[in-house]
Order: structure tokens, then C-alpha cells, then sequence
């Protein structure tokens, strides 16, 4: 790949993969870190980048990884300042309160397992098919298609404990419009 299919490809899907990246990272700068290092992935890899709309879900794979790293990352540095501030503090130090609740299915969203949240998001955000998820996430159809089933059971369980009798209809109607072959019962 050239410099100029690589300059389209990055025209191309910057804003989706940042768009991506706000979604799951608590600030702006961490995106904007996750978006850095994936390009700069791809343009040490630009050999490997498919042609045409598969250059967007491969560009979302790694992404995907990315973020899986950062976070892993992010975990291991919070980890290191805790036991930092439980030696400095002697174990006294008080926790601190918890930041305002949000939305009751924002909440239950936020409390899903990470493997969830992350296949839910990429059929309501990103707008991604089974398939689509299936070459993201390097795994087959089928996979994606079990996980995506129990994943939208979990989270309708998870919503039901929380008091929400169902999804709002936006969120039931993005899941359903784009894997119609989903029943509506999963979502609820």
C-alpha cells in the first residue's frame, strides 16, 4: 500500500475509529492515544491492510487490541498507585464516594463483563454486522452469533434486576435493525 491508499484509508476512517476509541476510554487523550497508536500500527503494517471496507473492520481490529492493551495498562498502573497510596496511607486512607449515578441502563451497561460490552457496542455503535464483528474481533460468524445471543440475555437479565423492564425502544431497535435475523425476544 502507498502513501496515497494509506492517506484515503486514514481519511477514510479516522473519524469512525476515534469515534470508537471516545466510546471506551474514560478520557479524550486516552482516544486520542488508542487512534495514534493504530495508525501507527497500520503504517508499519500497510502491506497487510485489506482493500476497500475491509480495511475499516481490520483498522477496528486493531484498535480493539489496542485498547485491550491500554486498558491492561491502565489496570497495572492503578494497581501500582493503590498499593502506592495504601503503603503511604498505612491503610487508613478513606475510598472515594462515588461519582454521580447515571442513567439506570447506562449503569447496567457500564456493569457488564468487558467481553459484553464491547460486542454490544460494536452492533449499537458502530453499526457493525455479525460478519463485520466476526473480522474485528478475528474470531468466526458463528461466534459472534453465540456471544452476541448471550451477551444481549445477560444484559437484559442485568436490566431487569436494575428495575428496567426493557431496553429504551432506540437501543432494541439499533441491535434489531442491524442483525434482523436476532429476535426482538433476545433484548428483552
Amino acid at each position: 500500500m502507498g502513501e496515497d491508499e494509506f492517506t484515503a484509508v486514514y481519511t477514510a476512517t479516522y473519524r469512525p475509529l476515534l469515534g470508537y476509541a471516545l466510546r471506551r476510554c474514560d478520557t479524550p487523550e486516552d482516544a486520542a492515544d488508542v487512534v495514534a497508536e493504530t495508525f501507527a500500527i497500520a503504517w508499519r503494517r500497510a502491506a497487510d491492510i485489506p482493500a476497500g471496507d475491509q480495511a475499516r473492520l481490520w483498522l477496528y481490529g486493531v484498535a480493539h487490541r489496542v485498547l485491550a492493551n491500554h486498558r491492561r495498562g491502565a489496570r497495572r498502573d492503578t494497581i501500582r498507585v493503590a498499593a502506592l497510596r495504601d503503603e503511604l496511607a498505612a491503610g487508613t486512607a478513606p475510598r472515594p464516594a462515588p461519582g454521580p449515578d447515571g442513567p439506570a441502563v447506562a449503569e447496567v451497561f457500564r456493569a457488564l463483563p468487558d467481553r459484553d460490552r464491547e460486542l454490544l457496542a460494536l452492533v449499537a455503535w458502530e453499526g457493525l454486522s455479525n460478519t463485520e464483528i466476526a473480522t474485528v474481533l478475528g474470531c468466526s460468524r458463528n461466534a459472534v452469533s453465540i456471544r452476541l445471543h448471550r451477551a444481549r440475555r445477560r444484559f437484559a437479565r442485568a436490566l431487569r434486576s436494575a428495575g428496567v423492564d426493557a431496553p429504551p425502544d432506540v437501543v432494541r431497535d439499533r441491535v434489531a435493525v442491524r442483525n434482523p435475523v436476532s429476535s426482538r425476544s433476545d433484548l428483552t
